[in-house]
């Protein structure tokens, strides 16, 4: 690696870029105000305390509430023994737990030999990966679910594999997203652990059709399929492939669902072939990106799922491609097309996103490394087991209307650092997703 070769060197370095980092997470205004948090918080609250139903509940000023399977309100019912400034801090300190654990997972056997400088510049460029900061920013729960997936799949690579397929099993019981986990699974020939996951899963949403009954039904029969529930589809921070087809003002199923076939068939292939060579990194990576793309609804920090895929590349050697990309997704560009995305610059730069996930479905090198993410070995029927690698790769209401709140949620930003930012005030937006734009009530990213 090139750079000071000195200790005090390499420390002054690591100084300066967080010292860097620091000041643009703190001066760049967010534009997020823990939103999310605030819709499981004001749910919670107004389920346990006021006798309220979890899908009518509304962050006060806007038209969103929850939009999650029961079951997640159910696994937050903590948050209804807190007030609103703890909520916020254990929010931090448990997406910084997943942040760890998905690092200590897609490191591998390297992560000792890395040492403590190499991981302190990667931290430094973590804090400006804009899936992750939205992450933080928000108080959503993408980190939580990736940390949960790539745990199962260490049990199945360290031999623990009684229980494997219950971290995907429960991530799918909060978010339907990583239920295509379970396709992989199936696609390897882990039939218990895919067993298990469905098991997890179901017995999760019945625990929750117990607590609330009247929930579960409006969510299984009404609510999952009205997408104006989580916001507009054609709204630049959706980087999916509806949302690519929303902005060309093609909102017909058909086409969307055949684009979705399309994508599945590419993505079981791929991942067929990294199964067979034994490169479980790559075939959880694809699975990863593929569930962004047939997604309806993928907001800029639901792309966390991406993370795994640079460690492909790296590992692959192509760190270059991966620095390039990764860069790319540290900018915001996408925002630059926030007002449409009409022409030929909106349809490449609006969609710039939902392009790297595609060309990462496409092009991700398969076989290329035996120290993988978990399920590190091939159980193709027809191949020879793969080598299992030594380590992985793979306030106590809610929220209320005051004579201040309309100013709070009217928050704006346009930078997109980490966690430690605070938003600077600015005229409402009448598009809840967030931008480069003056204040949403609901930001979904930024720029």
């Amino acid at each position: 690696m090139t750079g000071p070769r000195t200790t005090r060197g390499r420390l002054l370095l690591v100084l300066v870029l967080a010292a860097a980092v620091t000041v643009f997470t703190a001066t760049v205004p967010l534009l997020r105000d823990f939103f999310d948090l605030r819709v499981y918080y004001g749910t919670v609250h107004t389920w346990v305390h006021h006798g309220g139903r979890i899908y009518d509940y509304h962050v006060p000023g806007t038209a969103y509430g929850f939009t999650y399977p029961p079951f997640a309100a159910l696994a937050m019912l903590p948050l209804a023994l807190l007030g609103r400034t703890t909520a916020i801090a254990l929010s931090l300190l448990v997406n910084l737990a997943a942040l760890a654990m998905v690092l200590w997972i897609l490191a591998g056997s390297g992560r000792r030999r890395y040492g403590w400088y190499r991981w302190s510049l990667a931290l430094c460029a973590l804090a400006l990966f804009e899936p992750l900061r939205d992450t933080f920013s928000f108080g959503q729960v993408n980190l939580v679910l990736l940390a949960l997936v790539l745990g199962d799949c260490r049990l199945l690579t360290s031999g623990r594999g009684r229980w494997a397929g219950a971290g995907i099993g429960l991530a799918a019981a909060v978010k339907l997203t990583p239920a295509l986990f379970i396709g992989l699974l199936l696609l390897a020939g882990r039939r218990r652990a895919a067993g298990v996951a469905t098991a997890v899963a179901v017995a999760a949403s019945a625990l929750a059709a117990w607590a609330d009954p009247s929930a579960s039904r409006f969510y299984w029969t009404e609510a999952l399929w009205d997408t104006s529930r989580v916001g507009r589809l054609a709204y630049v921070s959706n980087q999916s492939l509806q949302g690519v087809l929303a902005r060309l003002g093609e909102t017909g199923r058909p086409l969307w669902a055949t684009a979705v076939l399309l994508t599945l068939c590419v993505w079981a292939w791929r991942a067929r072939r990294a199964v067979t060579a034994g490169d479980w990194t790559a075939a959880f990576a694809l699975t990863g990106a593929a569930a962004c793309l047939v997604s309806p609804i993928t907001w800029v920090h639901h792309l966390v799922w991406l993370l795994p895929s640079f460690a492909v590349l790296v590992r692959a050697g192509h760190p270059r491609i991966a620095g390039g990309l990764y860069a790319v997704m540290c900018t915001s560009v996408v925002w630059l097309w926030y007002d449409g995305a009409s022409g030929v610059g909106g349809f490449l730069g609006g969609n710039l996103y939902t392009w790297i996930t595609l060309g990462l479905l496409l092009g991700l090198p398969v076989g290329q490394s035996r120290e993988a993410l978990p399920l590190a070995r091939s159980t193709s029927a027809t191949a020879a087991p793969a080598p299992i690698p030594e380590s992985p790769a793979t306030s106590a209401v809610p929220d209320q209307p005051d004579s201040s709140s309309g100013t709070r949620d009217a928050a704006a930003a346009t930078g997109t650092a980490g966690f430690a930012g605070r938003g600077l005030t600015r005229s409402p937006s009448s598009e809840p997703t967030g931008s480069t734009r003056p204040a949403a009530s609901k930001p979904q990213s930024s720029s």
